[in-house]
């Protein structure tokens, strides 16, 4: 049976504020909300054990179905083998870790960058994979996950698959929740994948407190952005759901033919597009089953790990970790350490669950709840939020323009008394901006040393001319070909570009032959 919640209302009459000035904050009346610590505690534990379950099991689906969808049967939630490090998860428990360890849920940008140097090295793609070399250049958090730098930023589903744990940490407090995994996801992504962080932080956050799946879904649409293209994309899935209540292969097919319009395959199935409406339906027509959501997961394919762990991650709120034994699974209690430096390396699916419900108790507190005795009951109070969107769209050009005025003195000033790296880096920003020509016509001498020590960073430059070819990166590598950089000799595996600690090397050796950039 699942673990309904006996809810106290008080009004509260609490004028919200803006802790966190990057992020707007809906003021108004403010409403507290008591959960017994024994339930706050299982659900927590159950949606870290839903979010793992379908990352794990959901794996051999990964990338299967594009075209058409799967046709799994039957399925049995399992981890006989326990959790293991996969980056569904282990970027937030990198997190997660330092956040409980400091006291504090928004983590300095330039401790971030720290953390992603010595932790964050191995199994990393797209859009973080680009991030993390960005970092080697010096450019740092979030500017990494800016659209205008980070070519993958403007479409990766980074922004949801890195985000449960935040809703997690933030129950019944979604403005929170996006807040805080804002402040994480946007080191690698930007524009519409950053609306799916409001979105599935504010459906997590909810489950704590609803188990209704429709006004779950009703929350996160709240926490958009009213431009976002997200809402008409869960508009048409719910439409869809309600005329084909019996027939989820039918709205498959509608999904696929509306939002898989792209020429680039990666550009499609990697996108916050369909894996949002894959997540969406498998929620709509798992009606609130665990097992069967997760199959549906499967099912709606392209980046079923990731879909089926936020799925997961809902309904194991829901349902909660006592609930989930009792089904019989097999579950080992263990999370498994084969990928991030300097973590732990005995850590289990308990011990990670009591990170989250520990950070859960600071910031619970930090925004004005307690933990007390309630009717000789240990109670949680929490501050209410209702859900709204804490970060609005930019309209790209403006973004562009506005990082261009911000940074051109910057610029200016490391292209021409700047370290080895800051030229390089002074150089890569200008090409990014639009002001390369400018530049290079001003300072002729300086420029050229600079592209020379830039075609050095041979990951980045592995990435811009290796890379995939959706728009977004064709573009990059043209505005990087026109001022004479050329493609590396040889493309790096990513088993190299993991396990190769030397960011900078002599370009000579990277092309095969000495460069010449024109004056």
């Amino acid at each position: 049976m699942k673990n309904k919640i006996n809810i106290v209302l008080f009004v509260a009459f609490f004028l919200c504020g803006t802790p966190y000035s990057a992020y707007t904050q809906v003021k108004g009346d403010r409403k507290t909300i008591s959960i017994a610590a024994e339930i706050m505690v299982d659900k927590i534990r159950g949606g870290l054990l839903g979010q793992i379950i379908g990352n794990i099991n959901g794996m051999p689906h990964e990338f299967k179905y594009f075209e058409t969808p799967g046709a799994v049967e039957t399925y049995r939630p399992a981890l006989p083998d326990g959790g293991i490090t996969d980056d569904d998860t282990d970027f937030e428990w990198v997190y997660i870790y330092q956040m409980q360890k400091s006291r504090n849920a928004f983590i300095p940008y330039k401790d971030i960058n720290a953390l992603w140097t010595s932790r964050i090295n191995r199994n990393i793609w797209c859009a973080n994979r680009f991030a993390r070399h960005l970092m080697d250049l010096g450019i740092q958090p979030p500017l990494t996950g800016n659209i205008t730098l980070n070519p993958w930023a403007e479409f990766n589903l980074s922004g949801q698959f890195l985000s449960e744990t935040y809703g997690l940490i933030s129950p019944a407090m979604p403005q929170t929740a996006a807040k805080i995994g804002l402040h994480y996801t946007k080191v690698a992504i930007d524009q519409e994948p950053a609306q799916t962080t409001q979105l599935f932080t504010a459906m997590v956050s909810t489950a704590f407190t609803e188990n209704s799946i429709e006004k779950i879904i009703d929350a996160g649409v709240l926490a958009l952005d009213p431009s976002s293209i997200m809402n008409g994309i869960i508009g048409d899935v719910r439409k869809w759901h309600n005329a084909n209540p019996n027939n989820w292969q039918e709205v498959r097919k509608l999904i696929h033919s509306k939002y898989a319009t792209h020429a680039n395959l990666t550009r499609n199935r990697n996108g916050s597009e369909l894996n949002t409406a894959a997540i969406i339906a498998s929620l709509l027509y798992g009606k609130g089953d665990f097992s069967e959501s997760i199959r549906y997961a499967f099912n709606f394919g392209y980046d079923s790990d990731c879909n089926a762990a936020t799925v997961g991650t809902i309904i194991g709120t829901i349902d909660g970790y006592r609930d989930m034994l009792s089904k019989g699974w097999q579950i080992t209690d263990r999370y498994r350490n084969t990928n991030r430096d300097e973590m732990p390396m005995d850590e289990t699916i308990t011990s990670f669950a009591d990170r989250l419900i520990d950070l859960f108790e600071i910031i619970n507190e930090q925004n004005g709840g307690k933990k007390s005795v309630i009717n000789k009951v240990i109670t949680y109070t929490i501050m209410r939020e209702s859900p709204a969107p804490v970060l609005k769209l930019v309209a790209i050009k403006d973004q562009i323009s506005h990082l261009k005025n911000l940074m051109g003195k910057e610029i200016l000033s490391k292209i021409t008394k700047g370290t080895k790296q800051e030229k390089a880096q002074a150089v890569y920003l200008s090409i990014c901006v639009g002001s390369a020509e400018e530049i290079k016509v001003s300072y002729p001498m300086q420029w050229k040393e600079g592209c020379y020590l830039l075609s050095g960073y041979w990951k980045i430059m592995n990435n811009i001319f290796y890379g995939d070819s959706f728009q977004g990166m064709l573009s990059l590598r043209e505005k990087f070909a026109a001022q004479g950089f050329l493609r590396p000799s040889t493309a790096a595996k990513s088993e190299m570009l993991f396990n190769d600690n030397e960011v900078w090397k002599k370009p000579e050796i990277v092309y095969g032959k000495l460069l010449h950039f024109a004056n």
